[in-house]
């Protein structure tokens, strides 16, 4: 009985909130569209000038050029965080 216990705590406060994170990670990067603003998670800021859906790409222009990304190297945090700071 501890371990089943022990299983659902677990399961309550790490798995299923790192699920639910996941899943509102996938429907951001899906949402995507040309001329977004966006973060990577590197750092490295730029706008959204191509999205593949084939491989799950997208193309950035920055300053230094264009520059090709998975998907996934798209860091929502801090994404969300500057169009906020933009429409203020």
């Amino acid at each position: 009985m501890p371990f089943i216990l022990m299983f659902v705590i677990v399961y309550f406060f790490m798995i299923a909130p790192q699920m639910k994170r996941a899943k509102k990670e996938k429907r951001f990067a899906a949402a995507l569209k040309k001329g977004d603003r966006i973060i990577t998670k590197s750092g490295m800021h730029g706008k959204v000038t191509e999205l593949n859906d084939k491989d799950a790409s997208c193309v950035i222009e920055t300053l230094a050029g264009k520059i090709k990304f998975d998907r996934s190297a798209i860091s929502m945090e801090m994404t969300q965080k500057l169009s906020a700071s933009k429409t203020k």
